[in-house]
């Protein structure tokens, strides 16, 4: 957690850590600099050591940008004020003070010595004078780390105090989904790269910048800082879509709805909804692990003509070769010149040599370069060609091997690895070999369980784990397995949404998963895989419907990944009743958080292997339904109809009276959007499925139904009857516990009762529905209550407020690509007749609206003490 002047605390999830910036003269405080780092580490914090800063001609819209990105600034100073060049007043030292935010807390820590540069002495002069900035004495590097670590503990603890009592609840800063991650460790040797990614971004002239290299090059994380580094020029956004789970060319277009906050409910095409949603935004949409889907690289020339302001920065071992690509091959590491040993002095060290150094001492504090172990550590980067993933799983080793070890080993085995997988070209054989040799010092039951991990997608839990080991040669040890694989780098740990969970990288599951197959033992641990996720999902999907919805759609979402893969698991190994059974206990979940099209994908596979592998008339039924879901919205016809009539006859020949009424209900809903000469027989229809669905306890779809039924009498003019509908809709909501479709219900019964007049009626639930849909994270809800809002607003002749509240949830719309049917619309009206009454004071509402935050705008929309009531949950957006 932390907190700037004028802001609120800031809750950090783990792949969000608090990120300090230290700024130094280099070799003067080189000794310094490695303190700072330690000190920053122990309190597991990110530093950020811009290498670039101090150099004769510093990037300043570089170091900007890592400077905003920061929350912490500590400046160490000695003698010497440093470089000032060429066309320059100051030098990158001051610069970097100057750059600093205003309200960003500064530690500033000055070294004891008998001359100093009378510059250093003017620029020290004046930090003393900002009240900003805590300003320090030391004398030598052990007791600066020490004081560092004291401080920034100090520092977090006030703010804590703080956050505690805040003056007004934090400003949602959306969904974590999509966030750029921090990485955990420094990045090391990629200055050059991430400035130069970052003046092909600013050039505004190619429209896909592909980072390519083999697996382990780091293309991820070049990625990663480059698009922290470039916030400044994408002021809509940069959002991060991790491909690494995506294997099917189909999934790529749900993939980035669901990282832009898009809810795919099936009722307009995906790729429009990504249009409206990118219109006019400047932002940055990073695809990483692109090569696993290839063949949907066509899908962004169409996405990046439709939305022209966006621009994408994809990572891939492939080049995509589409229109408007511009590639950037990612080099591997400098490795020590010639045959010479490595660099003794920090600054002219080679950077893969460096990056072996930081990684090993995370597990000996005291490792260095010494004159014993230059050459070996020069050999070991040039060995692995200055890959940094192998050269990490190399300084892994330390913990057992010194440097000789480690160099006398791969010398024996990396040749003999390397020739075995010749039809690889050479760095990927390099980067495979080393993780082979990597795994060969293993123990039995930590080689068994990497291979076996290759099954997870991109993270998975202990309890996950655990599952699938019955009868697996690591059975009862994975425990303490996974503590040797993470040790061994080869497994990553973190914490996401309070839990601990694990991740390998893409290309050690892939070598894992590769190991799994030649063995012989995929099919086997995939389906311990299935039915582990089976079985949650029998233990959550009955909360989907009833009072733990909202829990349920979180513990769904935080495990998404692996539910494809079990569906995935499931089709590949044949078992397709199950996974049709699988995906049908989850359209609650489908619905709620918008993953239609992406089911649909699997469905389409599953049709097609029922010609190789028989399966029952239920599961044939609702495969057809998912498939015709979207269809029935954005395509309807006679064929559409017809195909849902089958879909019910089916459910019904299978004895699923519940489900037969669902597909009932979803043919009424066809017949509507192909032709209005079959509402009648719609309506019947619907009629039809609310009694069983209601006979049957089946609540939630009950409600949807009546729902369904209430638009239809609006839309047909019979709003007394709309009202009656949602009305039942609303109750029989509220009695089960599901929140999602009372709110639902609440915002068309609000719009009906306000163009009834009703317009305090009508408000009172506008409020309602604005707070049930703060409290599940539904954006789209939002928007409806915002609009609700304004129209009350604009009834009651408040101009300003009304124009606000408009756009703001005009942005909100704009922002998640969601429409609406113009029938249910009921602000706009109201508010052009303001503009023709009260134009300025419109067009200044319109103005502010267009800047408000999610929070500014419930705050301008809720009574007081209604928004005091939300403080909690806006906090954990």
């Amino acid at each position: 957690m932390v907190t700037h002047p004028g802001h609120s605390a800031v809750i950090r999830t783990p792949d969000q850590r608090i990120r300090v910036f230290v700024s130094s003269t280099l070799r003067e405080l080189a000794e310094e600099r490695d303190a700072a780092r330690s000190a920053i580490e122990r309190l597991r914090l990110a530093p950020v050591m811009f290498e670039l800063g101090a150099r004769p001609h510093p990037p300043r819209d570089l170091y900007r940008s890592y400077l905003a990105q920061s929350d912490v600034f500590i400046g160490i100073y000695g003698a010497s004020y440093g470089w000032i060049a060429p066309d320059e007043d100051v030098s990158g030292l001051e610069d970097e003070y100057n750059l600093a935010p205003a309200g960003m807390p500064k530690l500033i820590y000055v070294k004891d010595a008998d001359t100093r540069d009378p510059r250093l002495q003017d620029l020290i002069a004046r930090i003393q004078a900002d009240d900003t900035a805590a300003y320090l004495h030391f004398h030598t590097a052990h007791d600066l780390e020490d004081q560092i670590a004291g401080d920034l503990a100090m520092l977090l603890a006030e703010r804590f105090d703080q956050s505690r009592t805040p003056d007004k609840p934090d400003t949602p800063s959306g969904s974590l989904v999509g966030r750029v991650p921090v990485p955990y460790t420094t990045t090391i040797g990629r200055e050059a790269d991430i400035d130069a990614v970052r003046t092909l971004l600013a050039r505004g002239t190619d429209r896909v910048v592909s980072l390519i290299g083999p697996g382990g090059i780091g293309k991820s994380r070049l990625a990663i800082e480059s698009s922290l580094a470039c916030g400044d020029l994408f002021p809509d956004g940069v959002y991060f879509v991790l491909l690494e789970g995506v294997l099917e060319p189909g999934l790529l277009l749900p993939t980035i709805a669901y990282y832009l906050g898009i809810r795919d409910n099936g009722e307009a095409a995906l790729e429009e909804r990504i249009a409206h949603a990118l219109a006019d935004r400047r932002v940055l949409i990073v695809l990483d692990n692109f090569e696993q889907i290839v063949d949907a690289a066509p899908v962004l020339v169409r996405l990046y003509t439709v939305a022209p302001t966006a621009t994408f920065l994809v990572t891939s071992r492939i080049v995509l070769r589409i229109r408007g690509e511009r590639v950037y091959e990612v080099a591997p590491l400098t490795t020590p010149a010639g045959d010479g040993p490595a660099s003794l002095d920090r600054t002219t060290r080679s950077a893969a040599v460096s990056l072996f150094v930081d990684r090993a001492r995370a597990i000996d504090g005291r490792f260095d370069v010494t004159p014993e172990n230059a050459a070996d550590l020069a050999d070991i980067c040039r060995r692995l060609e200055g890959l940094p993933l192998a050269i990490e799983l190399a300084a892994a080793k330390v913990r057992i091997l010194p440097p000789a070890g480690i160099a006398a080993r791969l010398e024996r085995s990396l040749p003999l690895l390397t020739a075995a997988v010749r039809d690889l070209p050479e760095r990927h054989r390099t980067m495979r070999a080393t993780i082979d040799w990597s795994v060969s010092l293993l123990p039995d039951a930590p080689r068994a369980l990497l291979e076996d991990l290759g099954v997870f997608a991109t993270r998975f839990t202990l309890d996950a784990v655990e599952a699938l080991g019955a009868g697996r040669p690591w059975d009862g040890q994975a425990i303490d397995a996974l503590a040797a694989l993470i040790d061994a780098s080869l497994v990553k740990q973190s914490e996401v949404g309070g839990r601990r969970v694990f991740s390998l990288l893409a290309i050690v599951r892939e070598y894992a998963l590769g190991r799994l197959k030649e063995r012989g033992d995929a099919v086997r641990v995939r389906r311990a895989h299935a039915d582990y996720y089976r079985e949650f999902v029998r233990r959550i999907a009955p909360d989907l419907g009833g009072p733990g919805q909202a829990e349920a759609v979180v513990r769904l979402g935080l495990e998404l990944p692996n539910l494809r893969a079990a569906v995935r698991h499931l089709v590949y190994t044949d078992r397709l009743d199950d996974a049709g059974d699988f995906a049908w206990s989850l359209l609650i979940y489908w619905w709620i958080s918008g993953f239609f099209a992406e089911v649909r994908v699997w469905m389409l596979e599953l049709l097609e292997k029922q010609h190789d592998q028989p399966i029952t008339p239920h599961t044939r039924a609702i495969a057809w339904f998912f498939a015709l879901w979207g269809e029935m919205w954005q395509r309807p016809s006679e064929q559409v109809v017809a195909g849902l009539g089958e879909c019910v006859r089916l459910f019904r020949e299978s004895g699923d009276e519940d489900a037969a009424a669902m597909a009932l209900a979803a043919r009424a809903t066809a017949r509507v959007q192909f032709s209005h000469l079959d509402t009648d027989k719609a309506d019947a229809e619907l009629r039809e499925a609310v009694v069983t669905l209601s006979e049957r306890g089946n609540t939630w779809a009950e409600a949807i139904t009546e729902v369904s039924l209430g638009r239809l009498a609006w839309v047909r003019g019979a709003t007394d009857d709309a009202l009656s509908h949602f009305d039942r809709a609303t109750s029989v909501a509220e009695s089960s516990g599901d929140l999602f479709t009372t709110s639902v219900a609440g915002n068309l019964r609000s719009r009906l009762n306000f163009q009834l007049g009703r317009i305090e009626e009508a408000e009172k639930e506008f409020v309602h529905t604005l707070l049930l849909s703060v409290g599940l994270h539904y954006e789209e809800g939002v928007a409806y209550g915002l609009e609700g809002v304004c129209a009350v607003a604009a009834a009651h002749g408040e101009a300003w407020r009304a124009a606000a509240l408009a756009v703001a949830a005009g942005e909100i719309r704009r922002r998640i690509g969601i429409f609406d049917v113009e029938a249910f619309t009921v602000h706009t009206p109201y508010l052009e007749i303001l503009r023709g009454r009260d134009p300025q004071s419109v067009e200044a509402g319109e103005l502010v609206g267009a800047e408000l935050t999610v929070s500014e705008a419930l705050q301008l929309a809720l009574p007081e003490h209604e928004y005091a009531s939300i403080s909690d949950e806006l906090r954990a957006w």
